[in-house]
């Protein structure tokens, strides 16, 4: 799809790979409204882009039903219109078995990971309907493919988003809305951090993979070609495209390489 003069709404705004598709997204033309829950992170993005009135910015929890849809106004008073949606918010877990993870913890990442993806889409797709050419693209995980010890529910919440858009693609097949799955392998954010989750210095690239992680700025230009592609699948990073093939060959080859990988980190 087009996307000079389009206007998008981009959850992670505030952070990471999703400041980085707010200001690929202004650069190429486009109007945008950025959400995030992290005020500082919005109006650092808006700096960044110097964009004026192009780009506004939307303190939201994705989690509040009655905030997304309080969201949806405040995008059309501002632009207009509402052209595509572009869910990257996402949190890890805490580094730990599910034997040994609270509920609240799994409740939460399910929230926002999940659920945060149902709200807006099911808020925002009647209006992207409604347009000549439109978008949702929703960032997984490579641990949607594949299961990683220490990040089941993670993988879980991911694997969820993953069918969840590949079923909308099925759906929309005839309408003007394409949808986009994005599998993320490892990059170099801070969404350990922004999860609230500690992780040893030993485990800040990805894990048991022992190759380069992908910058925000890379993996976002990867994620705006798709959109603007129309494409079904997108697999962002080296570690993911590996781990996508081999789980596709050998599931099990698959998952029991990775827990070789963490037992280390997980004894």
């Amino acid at each position: 799809m087009q996307i000079n003069t389009k206007v998008f709404v981009v959850t992670g705004g505030g952070s990471g790979i999703g400041r980085q598709v707010v200001l690929g997204l202004v650069k190429r033309g486009a109007r945008v409204a950025a959400v995030d829950l992290n005020e500082a992170g919005l109006a650092e993005t808006a700096r960044l882009a110097g964009a004026g009135e192009r780009l506004t910015t939307h303190v939201v929890d994705v989690t509040d039903r009655g905030q997304v849809a309080a969201l949806a106004d405040e995008v059309l008073a501002a632009h207009g219109a509402i052209d595509g949606l572009l869910n990257v918010a996402g949190i890890i877990q805490p580094f730990v078995r599910v034997n040994d993870l609270d509920f609240s913890q799994m409740e939460k990442v399910m929230a926002v990971n999940f659920w945060g993806v149902i709200n807006t889409t099911k808020t925002l797709l009647p209006l992207l309907l409604e347009r000549p050419a439109a978008s949702i693209v929703n960032v997984a995980s490579m641990g949607a493919v594949a299961p990683v010890p220490g990040q089941t529910i993670y993988g879980a919440s991911k694997a969820a988003v993953k069918m969840l858009t590949e079923g909308l693609y099925a759906e929309l097949m005839d309408t003007n809305v394409a949808a986009t799955v994005v599998i993320m392998g490892g990059s170099a954010t801070d969404i350990s951090k922004n999860s609230g989750v500690e992780i040893k210095r030993s485990e800040s690239s990805k894990p048991g993979t022992g190759m380069k992680l992908t910058s925000p700025e890379d993996a976002a230009a990867q994620i705006i070609g798709a959109m603007e592609k129309g494409a079904y699948r997108v697999v962002v990073g080296k570690d993911a495209r590996s781990l996508d093939m081999l789980s596709r060959v050998s599931p099990r080859k698959a998952t029991e390489t990775i827990a070789g990988k963490m037992k280390s980190l997980l004894s």
